[in-house]
């Protein structure tokens, strides 16, 4: 099926997007198990295994439009500290919200409603869950402080 040239590019922006994701919360997630933060390093690494899942889904639609998939992941943020890489990771979260938004709306003129279905929902995947939860970490340390919520995470 040849689908419009238009989609097929922003699909690969939004793939370079999802790569980059995967590997920012892949460096992350083992950043976690060093420091041993166990539990950031388990829903990071779920994080990571979602990106790679969001990928795959861009990939399949691109090929299926009869699009090349181009698999150059997009510019990282590795933070420093804990706040630091939850911080970096919201921010890209919310980089992908803004983007895939963007492609809903251009899907939508070009109506291509099942690529834009794809983007409703790995979008409601971006807020509901990922950006969702990386605000709850960050209020849950200015809540309970730096020390405490690092304990919790042990």
């Amino acid at each position: 099926m040849q689908g419009n040239q238009a989609v097929i590019d922003y699909m690969n922006e939004l793939l370079a997007g999802e790569l980059a994701a995967r590997d920012q919360y892949f460096i992350h997630s083992r950043m976690y198990a060093e420091w041993g933060y166990n539990k950031l390093f388990e829903r990071i690494g779920h994080e990571m295994e979602d990106e790679t899942a969001h990928a795959e889904a861009f990939i399949r639609r691109i090929l299926m439009l009869g699009g090349t998939p181009k698999m150059v992941p997009a510019a990282i943020n590795v933070g420093t500290d804990v706040v630091s890489m939850l911080k970096a990771d919201l921010n890209t979260e919310l980089e992908v919200r803004a983007t895939l938004k963007k492609g809903i709306k251009l899907c939508e003129e070009q109506q291509d409603y099942v690529t834009r279905e794809l983007l409703v929902e790995q979008l409601k995947d971006t807020e509901e869950d990922h950006a969702h939860w990386l605000e709850q970490q960050l209020r849950l340390i200015d809540m309970v402080g730096m020390q405490n919520y690092l304990q919790s995470q042990v």
